[in-house]
């Protein structure tokens, strides 16, 4: 099966909002550790970011039959979910100390700007450009070790290359990459 075989976000969303438990698993398998990561830098520890991980992935559950994906990746969404979700945390949390008459913690962002962390069109766009302008391994490369979180070694075994083969082209596209967010910031 080639890349050009494989579902778009746009239709697993389709099917997601029609019920499809295994569409839904694509695209969770598919983003789970970059809503892990952007909640991780937002509420600043695994286990509640963990929390607002799944909390973002039952919210976009409940909300796909109501989407309209406006570009070709589900993320950008998921990104805007997860702020929310991490916002209501930090407040939660915030409360709770607040009530139980314990110090309020200095670490905590007194509020939390969503406009400015949700993940710009542009941004998006000119990341999804930049992947899709990777030759056909070196976007197998970043699907498996990027989104869906394989291991160097277990994304050589899949694609069948050697462990240093993935190793150097993920830095090489992490590089790219990189440049790309930094000159659209």
């Amino acid at each position: 099966m080639t890349g050009e075989d494989l579902p778009g976000d746009a239709e697993l969303v389709v099917l997601a909002a029609g019920g499809s438990e295994h569409a839904f698993r694509t695209l969770y398998r598919a983003y789970v550790r970059p809503v892990y990561w952007l909640a991780h830098g937002l509420v600043g520890n695994p286990a509640d970011a963990e929390e607002v991980t799944q909390e973002t992935f039952l919210a976009a559950w409940r909300k796909l039959p109501d989407l309209d994906l406006a570009g070709d990746s589900l993320l950008p969404w998921l990104a805007t979910i997860c702020r929310f979700q991490s916002a209501n945390r930090i407040r939660r949390q915030r409360r709770d100390r607040e009530h139980t008459g314990a110090a309020a913690d200095e670490t905590l962002p007194s509020t939390v700007d969503v406009e400015q962390q949700v993940i710009g069109d542009s941004l998006a766009e000119a990341i999804l450009h930049e992947v899709a302008g990777l030759g056909e391994l070196d976007r197998a490369i970043f699907r498996l070790c990027a989104t869906e979180g394989y291991a160097y070694q277990a994304a050589a075994d899949e694609l069948g290359v050697a462990h240093g083969v993935v190793r150097n082209r993920l830095s090489r596209i992490r590089t790219r990459l990189r440049t790309v967010v930094k000159e659209s910031t």
